[in-house]
């Protein structure tokens, strides 16, 4: 596994877009620390962003995880052209020719997708831990470890969402259009939910039925963070609003992404076994 893992990262830093497009994922990954530097000083109106509670734990976990996910579009656009690049430059091929079987061949692109989604999960848990001990109101031990589910949620976010690019890669063969087809994705889960919302069901309802789609599902994984922070909790108040919502990362949330990846590795495999390369 580490000789595949090996293989696929030299292909990786030997291209120069793909190179530049992971070295700004992590750099826009550490950029979050920049929220705390956010001040306004206009007349007797002080705001400090990190004053407002973002930073402090366990909320950290799920506000940094929820924004540093919008990131991975990046790496998204690493992995479809990573498959381009193979069809293109016939590097498939000739790693079948050199004794790299198709299975072998999915694999180590399957182990770069997780490798991605960890050190992402690992780079984020960090940059969050320190921001936290520096800007947290709380530091007990218990506070600080808690709602690590988080973390889970966001790999296996970026493990979905990333497999997805993989398999529209094997099927479009082609970075620009697999892309295409991503976003065209988008807007067709948006026209369904729309559809089912004016046709069939109520809110609740609807949410849950396209909690079973891929992307939505991805989507589910992590709720909105800014909800629970304790000044639009005081607003809402003041205007007689409160916000009932569970925030949590479910289990049922975690298997049905965790589905859709199996989905897409092995439509993948499938896709590529049946095609004469």
């Amino acid at each position: 596994m580490l000789r595949l893992l090996q293989i696929e990262f030299i292909k990786l830093w030997n291209n120069r877009a793909s190179k530049i497009l992971i070295i700004s994922y992590f750099v826009l990954l550490t950029s979050i620390a920049l929220v705390a530097a956010i001040k306004f000083d206009i007349g007797p109106i002080k705001f400090h962003l990190a004053e407002q509670g973002i930073f402090n734990f366990p909320y950290i976990w799920h506000f940094n995880t929820f924004i540093t996910a919008f990131f991975k579009l990046f790496l998204a656009i690493v992995i479809v052209s990573m498959m381009a690049n193979e069809y293109s430059n016939k590097t498939i091929k000739q790693n079948l020719i050199d004794g790299l079987s198709k299975k072998e061949f999915i694999l180590s692109k399957f182990l770069t997708v997780t490798s991605f989604s960890l050190i992402s999960t690992i780079f984020v848990f960090v940059v969050s831990m320190i921001l936290g001990l520096i800007y947290s109101d709380y530091n007990e031990l218990s506070i600080i470890f808690s709602d690590l589910e988080f973390l889970l949620g966001f790999f296996v976010k970026l493990m979905g969402f990333f497999s997805f690019c993989l398999f529209l890669g094997i099927l479009v063969k082609r970075s620009a259009f697999a892309l295409g087809f991503l976003i065209l994705w988008f807007a067709f889960e948006g026209f369904v939910r729309g559809m089912i919302r004016w046709k069939l069901f109520d809110g609740d309802t609807t949410d849950a039925v396209m909690g079973f789609f891929p992307l939505n599902a991805m989507w589910k994984l992590i709720d909105e963070p800014f909800s629970r922070l304790n000044a639009v909790q005081s607003v809402a108040n003041q205007i007689g609003e409160t916000f009932e919502m569970d925030y949590g990362v479910h289990w049922y949330e975690v298997l049905i992404v965790v589905a859709w990846t199996f989905i897409f590795i092995y439509s993948s495999y499938s896709l590529l076994k049946k095609r004469d390369l």
